[in-house]
Formats: structure tokens, sequence, C-alpha cells
């Protein structure tokens, strides 16, 4: 039992770590959109919560692949600083071709909501993989 164990401070210090990256995550990406995800979330607005949960994971993927590559606490912190940043380059990539992707989110139109989500989540896929260090 005490071997299975041994990696539990391990555990908890690198989940505690990705814990504070996602809130991280979602407050600069959340100031960096051009709409206020959580309100509109509140407002039932299914676009908003389409396009924040596919960055979520497209963000969280690359996050694990850090966790499973990282030799020590700051390889992590500074592999999960370079997902965040992956993904607000995303969004800000996607409004070059849709200008109005924030006010068609907020409108609830999904077209919008699944191209930005699609994108965040092709980006974190190709992040993740490319975490080979």
């Amino acid at each position: 039992m005490a071997s299975s164990l041994a990696g539990l401070p391990d555990f908890l210090i690198f989940f505690v770590l990705a814990v504070a990256l996602v809130g991280l995550y979602l407050a600069i990406y959340t100031l960096a959109t051009m709409h206020n995800e959580f309100a509109l979330i509140r407002e039932n607005v299914i676009s908003a919560a389409t396009a924040l949960g596919f960055s979520l994971v497209g963000f969280a993927l690359p996050l694990a692949s850090a966790i499973v590559h990282a030799q020590t606490i700051v390889d992590c912190l500074v592999w999960g600083l370079v997902a965040l940043a992956v993904q607000i380059i995303v969004y800000w990539l996607v409004r070059i071709v849709m200008p109005n992707l924030s006010q068609r989110i907020a409108g609830g139109e999904m077209a919008a909501a699944l191209f930005l989500g699609a994108a965040s989540l092709a980006a974190g896929i190709i992040n993740a993989a490319a975490m080979t260090f």
C-alpha cells in the first residue's frame, strides 16, 4: 500500500498546478475574447458554451501532455503557459478570418462557435503532439 501511494505528493503538486493553470486560462481567455462567455452561458447561449468548452479541451490536451513529459514542475508550468498562449493566438487568428466572431457567438450562432471550437481543439491536439521535450 505504501508503495502505491509513493507518487501521491507528485500527483498532488501536478494536479494543483493544472487546476491553477486551468483557472488562469479561463480568466485570461475570457478577458481576451470580445464577448463575455460566462454571462452568455448563464443566459443559456449554447454557442458560447460550445466555443468555450472546445477551447478548454484544446487547452487541457497540451496541458496533460506537459504533465506527462515534464521533468520538473517548472517544465510543466512553462509548457502550460505555452499551451495557454497558443489558444489565445488561435482565437485571434479565427477573428481575422471571421471579424464578427464574438458578435455571432453572442448572438447564438452555432456555426461560428463550432468553427472556433474546432480550431481550438485542432490547435490543442497539434500542440500536445508537439510537446515531446
